[in-house]
C-alpha cells in the first residue's frame, strides 16, 4: 500500500451556546495530502431560528480555510462526522466534492432533520455512503463510533510526523466526557444510546491515538 503524508489543521468556524450554558467553540478540521485536501466537518449552517436559539456567532469556511491560504476549491472530499447542524451546515460551499458519511446518519438526518435538508441534502449533493468502518485514503480511515447518533463516525490519522490524530466530531463533546466514558454525568445530548456511545468512546481509546481532537474544546488529549 502506498504511504500519503497526511497532516491535521484545525479550522475555527463558529461558537455558539453549549448545553452547560458556556460558550463552546465549533472546529473543523482539514487534511492534507500531497494534490489534495479533506474537510472533517464543514461547520454551522440552518434555519435561522436554529441560530439565534444556540446563539451562534458564526463564519464562513470559506473565510476559515483562507487563513491556511485555501479556498473551498481545494478541498476535494468532505467527511461529515455526523449531519447536525453544526457539523454539515455549510456542506453546500463545497458541491464539487463528494460527502462521506455513513448510511445510517444520512437515513436518520433525512427522517428527523427535514428543515436541515437545504443545508446537507441539496440537489445534486453526491454522497458516498458507508455502512461501518472505511479507508478514504490510505492513512485516513473512518471509524463507526454510533451513540451520539446513530450514525456517528470518527476520523482516524496516520500523520506525516509518525503521531496518530483522531478527531473525535460528537463521539465526545469535552476532553472529560472522553476520558472518563463511565461517568453518568453526561451533557444532555452528548448520547442518544448511553450504551452504544460509551462502547464508542472505549473503542476509540483503545486505538491509544496520540492527540485526540475536539469539536467543540480547544484542548488536545495526548496519551
Amino acid at each position: 500500500m502506498t504511504w500519503v503524508a497526511l497532516e491535521v489543521k484545525r479550522l475555527t468556524l463558529a461558537s455558539l451556546h453549549g448545553v452547560d450554558g458556556r460558550e463552546w467553540p465549533v472546529h473543523g478540521f482539514v487534511v492534507t495530502f500531497p494534490g489534495g485536501a479533506a474537510l472533517v466537518d464543514s461547520g454551522v449552517g440552518g434555519p435561522q431560528k436554529w441560530l439565534d436559539d444556540w446563539r451562534v456567532v458564526n463564519r464562513s469556511v470559506a473565510d476559515a480555510l483562507d487563513d491556511l491560504g485555501m479556498t473551498p476549491g481545494d478541498i476535494g472530499l468532505v467527511i461529515n462526522t455526523h449531519l447536525h447542524f453544526d457539523h454539515c451546515g455549510q456542506n453546500a460551499v463545497f458541491k464539487h466534492a463528494a460527502f462521506y458519511v455513513q448510511r445510517a446518519e444520512l437515513d436518520r438526518a433525512r427522517r428527523e432533520s427535514p428543515k436541515l435538508a437545504d443545508w446537507f441534502d441539496f440537489m445534486n449533493a453526491r454522497f458516498e455512503l458507508l455502512d461501518g468502518d472505511a479507508e478514504v485514503l490510505p492513512g485516513l480511515r473512518v471509524v463507526s463510533t454510533p451513540g451520539h447518533t446513530i450514525g456517528h463516525q470518527s476520523v482516524f490519522v496516520d500523520s506525516s510526523d509518525g503521531m496518530s490524530d483522531v478527531l473525535v466530531g460528537d463521539a465526545a463533546y469535552k476532553p472529560r466526557q472522553y476520558l472518563n466514558p463511565g461517568s453518568d454525568d453526561l451533557p444532555e445530548g452528548q448520547a442518544t444510546d448511553v450504551g452504544a456511545w460509551r462502547a464508542s468512546v472505549t473503542r476509540i481509546r483503545s486505538a491509544a491515538p496520540d492527540r485526540v481532537h475536539f469539536c467543540h474544546d480547544t484542548e488536545i488529549v495526548h496519551s
